[in-house]
């Protein structure tokens, strides 16, 4: 995949150029669904496939506030480049981006400079200044310049087959603890990464249980709880189980996400780390005194490592 991060990199237009465009935010499997259409109508075109996206997200950059995103800058690289796209353009969105008109942003930017020859694009899709573009403009305008444009279909909730898959119904599964079904709509295991920090020093200390202390990369939090997960690191795959929240039994009130790895004895301070959140175990408890608490850790081990074990989630494969 090459990654264009300015239209100044753009020396000139890609051969017939099969464009989409968006946000991406979580790269789910309706956004996958696209990608592949762009990319099969590229190769049916001898084209190149592309896909257009802003940083940072363009409600920001006007200064109006928006949920927490799902996936990051580097996670939605990583998984535009997992999709086969040839080209990701991703603009800087500012306010003089946003003043762009909606017949410049077709005419100067999609066919001039990136060689738009087709563009597809969802339902509800709008563009430029005031966001006056949309999709009977795409229509309108491709009679004179030369491209076609597609409506894709949405690609309906597995769960319900009524609505479709959105990064807004996704943020709010994650946010409510329904890991096991963000899967079924990313096609993947809601992902956290952080970096391992300094801890309180008491989970193999006082409680048997080392664990690795995370400092939050991502926005979006799972809801506080227990959770069956794997983790990648420097050193491997290995099953898991995190607690999310502020583990009310020591009752000093700090937020951790917190990563007991099993079977791993290797020093991971300063390291970055990838905690995929494969089922939501129980919520977090507040326990009489420590030693219930670690009974139930070991309890909870056990759960994971059979939960995971069943769905073979046994690995071993390095991350950089």
């Amino acid at each position: 995949m090459l990654l264009v991060e300015s239209l100044d990199q753009i020396s000139h237009p890609f051969k017939n150029a099969v464009i989409t465009i968006g946000n991406f935010d979580g790269v789910h499997k309706g956004h996958q669904a696209l990608l592949k259409q762009v990319i099969s109508q590229a190769k049916k075109n001898s084209g190149t496939s592309v896909a257009l996206t802003f940083e940072p997200h363009p409600l920001r950059a006007l200064g109006i506030d928006t949920p927490p995103l799902i996936t990051r800058y580097d996670q939605k690289m990583e998984l535009l480049d997992a999709s086969g796209i040839d080209v990701v353009i991703c603009l800087p969105f500012d306010q003089a981006f946003a003043a762009v008109s909606a017949r410049d942003f077709i005419e100067k930017i999609l066919v001039d400079k990136i060689g738009m020859k087709t563009i597809i694009i969802g339902p509800d899709y709008t563009f430029g200044k005031d966001r006056t573009g949309n999709i009977d403009m795409l229509k309108q305008q491709g009679k004179s310049l030369g491209y076609e444009t597609i409506v894709a279909d949405w690609i309906k909730d597995p769960a319900s087959r009524t609505h479709r898959i959105s990064s807004t119904r996704i943020r709010q599964i994650v946010m409510d603890g329904q890991v096991e079904q963000a899967r079924q709509f990313l096609g993947r295991h809601y992902q956290i990464r952080g970096k391992v920090v300094q801890g309180r020093s008491r989970g193999g200390s006082q409680l048997g249980f080392p664990t690795a202390n995370i400092k939050l990369h991502d926005e979006l939090c799972p809801k506080f709880g227990v959770y069956a997960v794997t983790v990648e690191t420097i050193h491997g795959n290995f099953m898991g189980v995190a607690n999310i929240g502020y583990s009310p039994t020591f009752d000093d009130h700090i937020f951790t996400i917190e990563v007991h790895i099993m079977d791993f004895d290797r020093d991971l301070y300063g390291t970055r780390i990838r905690v995929n959140m494969v089922a939501r175990l129980r919520d977090e408890t507040k326990f009489a005194n420590i030693r219930e608490l670690s009974d139930q850790i070991l309890k909870d081990i056990e759960t994971a490592k059979e939960l995971l074990v069943k769905n073979g989630f046994v690995t071993d494969r390095h991350i950089s």
